[in-house]
């Protein structure tokens, strides 16, 4: 196993201190981006400013794949990130630039971290008329975008229209609880009440109340399903 000698400025897990770190200092050589920050997509951090760092992304979703490479990314990274790409990602940035001090398993190790000191949402607000309601996310069996509008579905089997997208939600519940079966619908573990074999090796999810369109796990996915499944 290779080292790698990297010194590490800092780990930023929103946006808006990504914005504000880089106002400050001149560009790293080398930055690890996740494309779903806690806030918004880190793609923004580009539409205002010329960065000349290396960029390595990842991201649980290969539907950003062909925008990573057009900012200036050498590296695509698909959660869970598998040890020998990303040591094959830190090779082909080392190859053209200046060895530092980190190891290998140092930069595995600040992905975990990140993951594991993420504060996921607790609760959503919606508005019905004139009031506010608040749902904890143990009240809400899944998450769905239909015709541009994201709602969340709680156990009750009521519906309520939300002003964040399902990627942007994706990002701030917690993987424990929450899967993105596919691009349409984000589901709770708890309210699975079935998991049956569908064609071209998919699977089909029926959940304790009645959705009008069957659910697909995509096939990319079904193998982190089931990971996801076993905990």
């Amino acid at each position: 196993m290779a080292d790698f000698n990297i010194k590490i400025q800092s780990t930023l897990h929103s946006l808006s201190d990504a914005q504000h770190w880089l106002d400050r200092h001149s560009d790293p050589d080398l930055i690890f981006l996740d494309i779903q920050l806690s806030d918004r997509l880190s793609f923004e951090l580009f539409k205002n400013r010329t960065i000349n760092s290396a960029i390595i992304l990842t991201t649980a979703y290969d539907e950003y794949a062909l925008k990573a490479f057009k900012v200036n990314s050498i590296d695509y990274l698909l959660k869970p990130i598998d040890k020998a790409e990303l040591q094959s990602a830190i090779e082909q940035f080392e190859s053209n630039h200046k060895k530092t001090d980190l190891s290998f398993q140092d930069i595995k190790s600040l992905f975990e971290n990140k993951l594991q000191d993420k504060n996921y949402k607790e609760r959503f607000t919606v508005k019905v008329g004139e009031h506010l309601k608040v749902f904890e996310t143990e009240e809400i069996d899944c998450f769905l975008s239909e015709h541009k509008i994201s709602y969340l579905l709680t156990t009750q089997g009521r519906r309520y229209p939300l002003e964040k997208s399902l990627e942007e939600i994706d990002g701030l519940v917690s993987p424990k609880s929450f899967f993105r079966i596919n691009r349409a619908y984000i589901i709770h573990i708890n309210a699975i009440k079935d998991i049956i074999s569908y064609s071209n090796s998919r699977l089909r999810i029926v959940l304790r109340q009645d959705i009008d369109e069957p659910l697909i796990v995509s096939r990319e996915r079904v193998k982190d399903f089931k990971q996801w499944l076993d905990g």
